[in-house]
């Protein structure tokens, strides 16, 4: 009996979706394994990512919270657990790793070990896997531990593009430059340098009244101008 042209369609169809299955299962006897095994590396890939995106936030909390104990002590005039302090100096990250050795420093340097701390501060100014502004700190505390058996010029090279006004060290840097500049009887450069640390606000307080006294002894007016006002 003929096929009706509705039938040939329909058994087209059947034939089209029978050999779409056929393929199908064909490609899946061949490769199906491979996906699955795919799909599982992929499945597994991903689990372990959002473990370590769990376990480094946590880690990082556990750090923190470490290293909260260890400033609180220091800060306070304690003396911070020794072998919390030098697993912290061991963290994975870099910032935490930086704060505890120059806490370890610091806390150096209060025992009097003055030629132990200025090693360790410059070991860490040596860093390169560490921010510029920890390397930077540990600079002008290296210097300042070993200030007097310095030369004035060693003191001016080391600390002079720290000794910038407008950055972020220029009140500590720039105190100890000028204090190197005084010793080389250049009060023309220090007193301008006094002048600009006593008038910069970003500039710690206690910094800023000495540069304002050590510029006003080089006769150099370093009193702040209060701003104009204008009524309304």
């Amino acid at each position: 009996m003929a096929l009706t042209p509705q039938n040939s369609e329909a058994f087209m169809r059947e034939v089209d979706d029978a050999v779409r299955q056929d393929q199908l299962v064909t490609f899946w006897q061949r490769f199906g394994r491979w996906i699955l095994g795919a799909v599982i590396v992929g499945l597994a890939a991903f689990g372990g990512w959002l473990y370590w995106q769990h376990y480094s936030k946590t880690q990082s909390q556990a750090v923190s919270e470490r290293m909260d104990g260890v400033l609180v002590a220091a800060m306070g005039g304690g003396t911070p657990d020794a072998k919390e302090l030098e697993t912290l100096t061991k963290a994975s990250q870099p910032g935490y790793r930086a704060s505890a050795l120059l806490v370890q420093a610091g806390v150096a340097s209060r025992k009097g070990d003055t030629k132990g701390a200025a090693k360790m501060f410059a070991a860490i100014a040596a860093d390169t896997s560490l921010d510029q502004p920890y390397r930077d700190l540990a600079l002008i505390r290296q210097t300042a531990l070993e200030f007097e058996s310095l030369k004035p010029q060693q003191v001016v090279d080391r600390l002079k593009p720290l000794a910038v006004e407008g950055a972020p060290w220029f009140g500590s840097a720039g105190e100890l430059v000028a204090i190197a500049y005084m010793k080389m009887n250049k009060t023309d450069l220090a007193g301008p340098m006094f002048a600009a640390m006593a008038k910069d606000a970003n500039v710690p307080q206690s910094i800023r009244s000495r540069a304002r006294q050590m510029a006003g002894l080089m006769g150099i007016d370093a009193v702040e101008i209060p701003a104009e006002t204008t009524e309304g």
